[in-house]
């Protein structure tokens, strides 16, 4: 951490080196609460991918410091084994190629599906 990075840069770093699927999200997968968000929860749980979910309407300093973090402007985001990979669309269509199992496979990630 540089003296000029955001503090909550450190959370985010911990919670994506402690999990391998990680899903900034409003709401939670169990209850999302915006349409794309819910997108990306319904494709992973299709997929029996294990989730560690972050509801960034419950934490004002991780919903601005995630879209620094990526520079990403917009939430859902999608991490695995650390990558940034995308939003709800980019998820979406990768789900719909095969791309996103692929991706999953090869970072040595558990699917179901």
């Amino acid at each position: 951490m540089t003296d000029q990075e955001p503090a909550v840069f450190s959370r985010i770093r911990t919670d994506l080196e402690n999990h391998d699927v990680v899903l900034y999200m409003k709401g939670t997968k169990k209850l999302p609460q915006c349409g794309f968000s819910s997108v990306v929860a319904t494709v992973l749980e299709r997929l029996g991918v294990d989730v560690f979910d972050v509801n960034v309407l419950a934490d004002q300093e991780i919903r601005d410091g995630i879209k620094a973090f990526s520079d990403w402007p917009t939430i859902p985001q999608l991490y695995i084994k650390g990558e940034f990979i995308g939003g709800c669309d980019i998820v979406r269509e990768m789900y719909e190629s095969g791309e996103l199992q692929e991706l999953l496979k090869e970072k040595g990630v558990k699917v179901a599906a």
